[in-house]
């Protein structure tokens, strides 16, 4: 089956409306539905769906658009077959892939299955070999039961330089690939050696359930050497760091039934909790969390709960993570853990006290004001400036202005200064933070877009639809094309009317089907835009059609003094007549 045909099917059985709101919230807007873009931070909608088109666009900062492969493609990062597998695996849907030839999926496919045939080696060794004594003695003094190292799929790597290798390459792996997806080291004596020896082996997996990566910690830490507690698996085709999350395809669902993520910073920090019920944890592979994560963790909530280390470099994470988190609208809270070092000692320590910092953790901003009043002296008039100026960096970012205006109030009260003093503050770090930043040249055209072209969009998007649409015709179809500037705009009018004209009765869809294949894209994007500018204010389209031609005859009129200027007087009667016609133009604008 060709992709078209893959495509079709999948999008004549998938409701789009129901697959993008199991992703984000989306609202009725009309005919359509619209939400705040998946794909960028905004905080007015300017995403819309067409359950009857079965797209979507974003009006945007993206200004993307596509069907439902698309939106899952772009949505998990997956190629095109990936998305149309998955939507049919989803939806049960009897699709058969066999002749769909796609090399980056059956690559992608082949080092997953990779990854699983080195994940089952890991965990043979440890549950069933001697060798892995030492290692399931290990888990046991952590307090893990075999049960949850199965659930995690935790193995163990022999210390031996290449068993796993000797393993793969008896499965007709080659060792190339094996260097590729990460578990061996290229070598210039032999075809490489294990990456992973010795080591407790944790698989780290995306939010679908593939194996992209591993995660390897030594059973007894070298204090000589504390580099080497943990090695990952280098980034590879399959696994990119910023964008993973250890826990993620476990925790998913829970978090989305909790309203609410635990961020951690190490694998035992997830299971040691899990273990105990509270599941909706996830951890990033050292500290530094990226706005890739945080986009990740945005389809399951809104609400973000640093647990990290209880050290400098925690509470450090804790403030660059909120920079991050901030701008994409999160709820930002700390778990306090003043009793343990991190949230696996925590859980091993005291669950009760554990489950209770959990549910009395505190805003973010209330941590980093108190992390701030430890660090310098408040009676100190030189102290007092320092926690004006760190406060007011992050106070700054806030994008909500009542929560802005709280912790305005907190700090000014707390250092015994004026809400002035604050602000001022506060106005110098808005000015560092809101220095222009750079954009494609797709976001400044989007940005910069001249309001004749969206009323050419507008008009058109009007004009596709079935209610506004036939009352739209009736008032435009012997206007000439010349209104729209837009070269693929005048293409769709005159499409329409010749389409119209032929076949009075037959749908919008019919019309749409038998478009060139370079003009679907601008009519599916137009056919939206509609629903978009309504949505932004737009009410009367017989004042924007008028609008239109007055713009229309201004730009003629224009063309034609310009001629004259040049010597040219043979269009002084079409001069006159067009101008007679703005005029009748302006005039009927002036009495709406």
């Amino acid at each position: 089956m060709a992709m078209v045909n893959v495509a079709d099917e999948i999008k004549k059985k998938v409701d789009i409306v129901q697959v993008i709101s199991s992703y984000i919230p989306v609202k009725k807007a009309g005919r359509n539905f619209k939400a705040n873009c998946p794909f960028h931070k905004e905080k007015s909608p300017s995403f819309f769906i067409s359950p009857d088109r079965q797209i979507w666009h974003c009006f945007g900062t993206c200004n993307e658009g596509g069907d439902v492969i698309s939106f899952l493609m772009k949505v998990e990062n997956l190629t095109f077959l990936e998305a149309a597998q998955e939507l049919s695996k989803r939806y049960g849907l009897n699709i058969s892939f066999a002749q769909v030839d796609d090399a980056g999926l059956k690559l992608k496919d082949r080092f997953y299955s990779l990854n699983r045939l080195a994940a089952d080696y890991y965990q043979y060794v440890l549950d069933k070999t001697d060798t892995g004594k030492t290692a399931r003695d290990y888990l046991a003094e952590r307090g893990i039961k075999p049960e949850i190292a199965q659930t995690f799929q935790i193995g163990y790597a022999p210390d031996s330089w290449e068993s796993l290798m000797k393993y793969l390459l008896k499965k007709n792996y080659s060792s190339q690939e094996l260097e590729q997806v990460g578990l061996t080291v290229k070598s210039s004596k032999s075809a490489g050696y294990d990456r992973f020896r010795g080591r407790l082996v944790f698989p780290i997996k995306d939010s679908r359930g593939n194996i992209i990566a591993f995660s390897g910690r030594v059973l007894k830490e070298d204090k000589d050497n504390p580099g080497s507690k943990y090695i990952n698996t280098p980034e590879t085709t399959i696994y990119h760091k910023r964008e993973s999350l250890y826990g993620i395809y476990l925790a998913k669902d829970s978090i989305k039934k909790e309203g609410y993520v635990v961020l951690v910073e190490g694998e035992f920090d997830v299971i040691a909790p899990f273990q105990y019920g509270i599941e909706n944890v996830v951890a990033v592979k050292g500290s530094a969390i990226t706005s890739d994560q945080l986009m990740l963790l945005k389809r399951y909530c809104t609400r973000l709960v640093f647990a990290l280390d209880a050290d400098a470099t925690g509470e450090e994470a804790v403030k660059r993570g909120t920079d991050e988190a901030e701008k994409l609208d999160f709820e930002i809270e700390v778990m306090v853990l003043d009793f343990a070092k991190d949230p696996d000692e925590a859980v091993r320590k005291d669950l009760v006290r554990f489950k209770k910092a959990l549910t009395n953790r505190i805003p973010v901003y209330d941590f980093i004001l108190s992390s701030l009043l430890r660090k310098y002296l408040v009676d100190d008039p030189f102290g007092k400036k320092q926690i004006a100026d760190e406060m007011g960096a992050f106070i700054a970012k806030i994008q909500n202005p009542i929560v802005q205006s709280h912790y305005i109030k907190k700090t000014a009260e707390t250092l015994g200064v004026s809400e002035s003093s604050i602000q001022r503050s506060l106005y110098s770090n808005k000015k560092k933070f809101t220095q222009p930043r750079y954009v494609t040249k797709q976001q400044a055209a989007v940005v910069k877009m001249p309001r004749e072209v969206i009323i050419q969009k507008y008009i058109l998007g009007l004009l596709f639809q079935k209610k506004e649409g036939e009352r739209l015709y009736d008032m435009i179809h012997e206007f000439d094309p010349e209104m729209f500037t837009v070269p693929s705009y005048k293409a769709l009018f005159n499409e329409f009317l010749s389409f119209r004209k032929k076949h009075p009765a037959r749908s919008i869809d019919e019309f749409s089907n038998q478009l060139q294949a370079e003009l679907v894209p601008v009519f599916n994007e137009l056919y939206l835009f509609a629903s978009y500018e309504e949505e932004s204010g737009y009410g009367d389209f017989t004042k924007t059609v008028y609008e239109l031609q007055r713009n229309m005859y201004k730009r003629m009129i224009q063309e034609l003094m310009m001629k004259e200027e040049d010597g040219d007087d043979k269009e002084e009667p079409r001069l006159k007549e067009l101008t007679a016609s703005l005029t009748e133009v302006e005039k009927k604008l002036s009495l709406l």
